[in-house]
């Protein structure tokens, strides 16, 4: 009976390690790119910075001013609660020349939902937006990836293009500011999107702690630069391919 106990905790043990590798490892995205925009083939040097799950009072406001300071435009994918609660900060993303994508209502995994249910997550949201900031949306990104080819087939229906995305920052794992500009130089390409956060844990859709993300802004787009980089919205990349 010990021994079956044992067993058992190992298994319990190894078959955790197995998920968390896995999600801080590899990028679940990579699985669902079919029929998404995840990046544009592009002869010029343009990348496009995307920021997830807010805004946040904290850390949208950080990565704002770092933005503002090296004069760089970038896409913000908003949950509809959080615009909710903090209009101004999605108003100030706004003002600030940045762009909004819709990120549904709450961070919901879409793969549990109705295709009722996801077209109220997109309409809720969308409506939200419009409220907060007069601003409409036609880009679309899901939580943690994962869509079934109906979801991407109502979501254009709806009118949005599903965007993903070619590097992922994992900055949601707390990696270090050095080892996110590193990784991304060694695998950046012409036409790709990135992917931040600037809300959410690792549990949790709000809160967490970016402060390597907002470490991070300055000196990737100082590297960037000058490799001959430069930085566009998700509109500019899309309708200049």
């Amino acid at each position: 009976m010990k021994n079956r106990i044992k067993i058992v905790t190992i298994l319990i043990i190894f078959i955790s390690f197995a998920i968390v590798s896995f999600c801080v490892f590899f990028d679940e995205a990579i699985l669902v790119r079919k029929k998404a925009i995840f990046r544009v083939n592009r002869i010029e040097k343009v990348v496009v910075l995307t920021f997830d799950d807010g805004p946040s009072p904290v850390w949208t406001t950080r990565i704002l001013d770092e933005l503002k300071k090296v004069n760089v435009k970038a896409t913000f994918f908003m949950l509809g609660e959080h615009v909710a609660e903090y209009p101004e900060i999605a108003q100030r993303v706004v003002q600030e020349g940045h762009e909004i994508g819709n990120h549904t209502y709450d961070h919901r995994v879409l793969l549990y939902y109705t295709l009722e249910q996801l077209e109220n997550e997109i309409k809720d949201t969308e409506r939200i937006i419009k409220e907060s900031t007069g601003r409409t949306t036609r880009y679309f990104r899901p939580p943690k990836a994962w869509l079934t080819a109906q979801e991407k087939k109502k979501i254009e229906e709806l009118g949005y293009k599903v965007i993903l995305w070619s590097l992922n920052s994992k900055d949601w794992v707390t990696f270090d500011d050095k080892y996110i500009v590193k990784y991304i130089l060694k695998n950046i390409r012409p036409g790709d999107i990135v992917l931040f956060h600037d809300s959410g844990g690792v549990f949790s859709a709000e809160g967490g702690d970016r402060d390597e993300t907002v470490k991070t802004i300055p000196l990737l787009v100082d590297a960037l630069t000058k490799k001959g980089y430069r930085f566009a919205t998700l509109t500019e990349l899309l309708d200049n391919n």
